[in-house]
């Protein structure tokens, strides 16, 4: 796979407001697969770090799609990037660019081909992570009822939890807040956690049937903070003229600067002596 495929393959995904480029540097480097440069807009993929196979193939298109993702981050923000790269916004738009990827086909999803592993997802998601959920969710149940306790007997609450318990008051609270709203066990405890610090009725159902969808919570946090839960619903295919007719204008823009450039370069020549 030559850099030109590995662009077009990542324009398929999402247009770039602003210009970038594709270079297989031809090395092997020992700590990075790729890199993002801000000031030149290149996305750089050390081609020598993945096996000439297909799965090597599917882990540099990984790796362009995560810098990719970099890339639109920072178009989002002017063409700069803070010194933490690394957001919550980040990882939405990187995860938002897999799902694509992954749906019309330019990058394998790993994970559903393995049956072993497909198994143990199951096992832990039901095992672990809907369990502890479901004791979690229980234990504010419990903690619920300690407090009307608490107050038949003239005690406080918060020093029941802080002497008697010993849980910080806040992991109390949470797990109350978990069984009052009757958040889904099948989420986890974190996600849980996260779904109860949420005031706003209408967001927060909107956050859990997002991350019951399978959204990441990354990308669901980010779609709350603008207030926009809705956008992660799926999208409807872009019309194929519609995609058709903005590659023309790439290619038509690509073209016209390799024009003017091949004129530059031939005014140079004819100035230049003969040898």
């Amino acid at each position: 796979m030559n850099q030109d495929q590995v662009k077009t393959a990542l324009l398929s995904l999402a247009d770039a407001p602003l210009e970038f480029s594709v270079i297989l540097s031809g090395k092997k480097s020992s700590k990075v697969n790729g890199l993002y440069k801000t000031e030149t807009r290149e996305i750089i993929l050390h081609n020598r770090n993945f096996a000439q196979d297909v799965s090597g193939e599917n882990l540099l298109l990984y790796t362009a799609i995560h810098e990719y993702a970099h890339h639109l981050h920072a178009c989002g923000r002017g063409g700069t990037l803070s010194s933490r790269a690394h957001t919550s916004e980040f990882w939405a738009i990187f995860h938002e660019l897999l799902e694509k990827a992954e749906g019309k086909k330019v990058y394998r999803n790993v994970f559903a081909e393995s049956p072993e592993l497909v198994k143990l997802t199951g096992q832990i998601k039901k095992k672990f992570l809907e369990e502890n959920g479901s004791l979690v969710k229980e234990l504010g149940k419990q903690l619920l009822r300690a407090c009307e306790l608490c107050e038949q007997i003239g005690g406080r609450f918060e020093d029941y939890v802080d002497r008697v318990l010993r849980i910080p008051k806040l992991a109390a609270q949470t797990a109350i807040k978990m069984y009052q709203y009757d958040l889904d066990p099948a989420l986890g405890a974190d996600n849980m956690r996260y779904l109860a610090g949420i005031r706003n009725g209408e967001d927060r159902s909107g956050a859990e049937r997002a991350l019951l969808a399978g959204k990441s919570p990354d990308s669901v946090k980010t779609a709350l903070r603008g207030r926009n839960v809705s956008a992660l619903a799926p999208k409807p295919e872009e019309d194929r003229r519609i995609m058709l007719e903005k590659e023309k204008i790439r290619l038509e823009k690509t073209i016209d600067t390799l024009s003017r450039r091949l004129g530059e370069v031939e005014q140079e020549l004819v100035s230049l002596p003969q040898r």
